[in-house]
């Protein structure tokens, strides 16, 4: 019984000590493509918090990222695949309105339709 209230207590002081696996991108740099921890050689992997939130793993961007202008508007939303732009794509101008240039279907980084 003693030694399972020890490797409790020592579970509970690991969990209060782990780092918090969320960053923005400005606390991360980015080389070769991916975004690192900072002075480290090692990829980041957790959340992204700030103007830009979304996850990335193994340093690149995946799944669902929304991103907003200093004003507060909504910039941009969709989803990234191997840190590649996929699927549905919509990117919004300051004033709340639909950019149309950049808005669209994606496949692998590449536009393929409106």
């Amino acid at each position: 019984m003693k030694l399972i209230k020890t490797l409790l207590t020592i579970l509970f002081i690991s969990l209060l000590s782990s780092p918090s696996w969320s960053a923005t991108l400005d606390d991360l740099d980015y080389r070769n493509g991916l975004f690192y921890n900072q002075f480290t050689d090692i990829p980041f992997s957790g959340k992204v918090t700030g103007n830009e939130q979304g996850s990335l793993k193994n340093g690149e961007r995946v799944g669902d990222w929304v991103g907003y202008h200093d004003n507060g508007q909504l910039n941009e939303k969709g989803n990234w695949k191997n840190d590649k732009r996929n699927g549905v794509w919509v990117i919004y101008n300051e004033d709340g309105t639909v950019g149309k240039q950049f808005t669209g279907i994606f496949n692998n980084g590449v536009k393929i339709s409106d």
